[in-house]
């Protein structure tokens, strides 16, 4: 099974907790259901173009938070996850990406203010995407 992400060598964000980010939105999204096998952590590596150990990083760590069960000899399958660990996850993950996106522009200098005018033109053009 070739899960959809992608990785970028490039980023400052380790490749590990690239691969972990972009999984764990996949469970929590439901585009991964309870019991969907994920390829093995060397059909992933090669998949990625990066080490097995980078992918039993992150498999570890999505294992280790109950998204994600090992069994050895059959593989690695993702667990059933509860409705509310499901939103609790979601507002974690969302809150990361706006952190995240925050301290880029704190970085690129920009303020608070137009922070904000920014976010509030992305707001409006999802809106004006959905016919709201």
């Amino acid at each position: 099974m070739r899960i959809p992400i992608c990785i970028d060598p490039d980023s400052k964000e380790p490749l590990y907790h690239q691969i972990e980010r972009q999984i764990k939105a996949l469970i929590v999204g439901g585009q991964l259901p309870a019991g969907t096998p994920l390829p093995s952590i060397r059909a992933l590596a090669a998949d990625l173009s990066c080490s097995v150990i980078t992918t039993r990083r992150a498999y570890q760590n999505l294992e280790n938070e109950g998204l994600i069960k090992t069994s050895q000899g059959k593989g690695t399958f993702v667990s059933a996850v509860g409705d509310v660990q499901r939103l609790h996850m979601k507002n974690e993950t969302v809150y990361e990406a706006f952190r995240q996106a925050v301290n880029t522009g704190l970085q690129l200098d920009l303020d608070i203010t137009e922070l904000r005018h920014i976010f509030e033109q992305v707001l409006q053009e999802l809106a004006n995407q959905k016919g709201e």
